[in-house]
């Protein structure tokens, strides 16, 4: 192909590309009831073991939930599903991020617990995070950090089905030449992540929102990403937005005489991913965090981690640290309307990780395995 077959045919792509993204703008726009969870008589929880120590620290995760919800589980409000086939090589092997009959059991349910998912590095295959947060429109991703003695309680609300990563996988090339991505801010979009954190900052007695981009680069997207914050903090007059370029934001979280002073921050998909991975290590490590993506309709709670390929290569599964996933499971109870439960969890939670430390994993022989941390908390509980 020539240089101008390449272009013509990249404009098609695009044009399609922008037609698919103006339909789920018009989508968003009509937007959708939130499930109301008080009301309802079942809750299926889905339990996704994922790849690499994802099992490992799933199967944990599941008994934690057993003891935690042990009631609604024996009176059938709440059920435990088993999702199968979310693995790397089933979806390596049908050439699908989320398979369809794994996305269909997953729709099945109203929220799920879920361990991590490998995504190949190159190739065409997305992520199945990428892809189940398009499906299922989880559109915030929520992903709290508290360090207590130091005043750091900060909340960050991310953008979860745009950014760089909701074409991720569609970009264009020029083989040997050129390679071009794509970034999607929409209107619609943005409107309701802003809504969402400010809301959180008004319900929780937050008097300030960090709106984090690099509008002065990204003129359109971050810069209608701004615009579009600023206009929904009008309607929250007592709550201050103040406006952060991420490489400054990215220095300010680790710069101990102004870091106590941010609660809430809201920002674009890519930031959002990068920045939280950076204040979770503030916390303890990317093991110590929990992580939820939010929609009217369904719900996904996860480890902020990946599936650690090199402590599987290295025998060290069973030392995965499910810290991280049992947060998320807390997250998730608190989620479905079981308040004290999850105050409880997280009570238990502060007690083994921060305060007692009687059971310690390193992710190395040296350490606890998965299975007596788990022991440990359970046995608080």
């Amino acid at each position: 192909m020539t240089n101008k077959d390449y272009i013509e045919k990249a404009c098609q792509q695009f044009k399609s590309l922008m037609e698919e993204q103006l339909e789920r703008q018009e989508r968003m726009e009509t937007g959708s009831a939130p499930k109301d969870f008080a009301a309802m008589e079942k809750i299926t929880i889905g339990i996704v073991g994922g790849d690499g120590i994802g099992p490992i620290i799933m199967e944990q995760a599941e008994r934690l939930l057993r003891v935690s919800l042990a009631e609604e589980i024996s009176a059938g409000r709440i059920v435990l599903k088993q999702i199968e086939g979310l693995t790397i090589e089933n979806r390596t092997a049908l050439g699908k991020a989320v398979p369809d009959d794994v996305l269909a059991a997953i729709k099945e349910c109203d929220v799920l617990l879920k361990g991590p998912t490998t995504t190949p590095k190159g190739g065409t295959l997305e992520s199945a995070n990428v892809t189940l947060r398009r499906e299922l429109d989880l559109y915030a991703n929520v992903r709290p950090v508290q360090v207590p003695e130091e005043g750091i309680d900060w909340i960050f609300y991310r953008e979860n089905t745009e950014g760089e990563y909701v074409l991720g996988s569609r970009g264009v090339e020029i083989p040997g030449k050129l390679s071009m991505d794509f970034k999607v801010t929409t209107e619609a979009g943005t409107r309701r992540i802003a809504k969402a954190a400010f809301d959180y900052a008004a319900a929780n007695g937050k008097d300030n929102v960090a709106i984090v981009t690099k509008a002065n680069i990204m003129k359109k997207t971050d810069g209608n990403f701004t615009r579009i914050c600023h206009e929904v903090a009008a309607d929250y007059p007592g709550i201050k937005a103040d406006d952060w370029y991420i490489d400054i934001m990215t220095a300010n979280l680790v710069n101990k005489d102004i870091r106590s002073s941010f609660q809430v921050f809201v920002l674009p998909n890519l930031y959002g991913d990068i920045i939280t991975d950076e204040a979770a290590e503030i916390q303890g490590g990317v093991g110590t965090a929990g992580s939820a993506n939010m929609g009217d309709q369904y719900a996904m709670f996860e480890a902020i981690h990946g599936s650690a390929p090199r402590m599987m290569e290295d025998g060290l599964g069973d030392y995965a640290n499910p810290s991280s996933i049992f947060k998320a499971a807390e997250m998730m109870i608190r989620h479905i309307g079981f308040t004290a439960k999850a105050d409880k969890l997280a009570a238990v939670l502060e007690e083994c990780c921060e305060k007692e430390k009687k059971v310690v994993v390193t992710g190395f022989a040296d350490g606890a395995t998965c299975k007596a941390f788990a022991d440990y908390v359970i046995g608080k509980l």
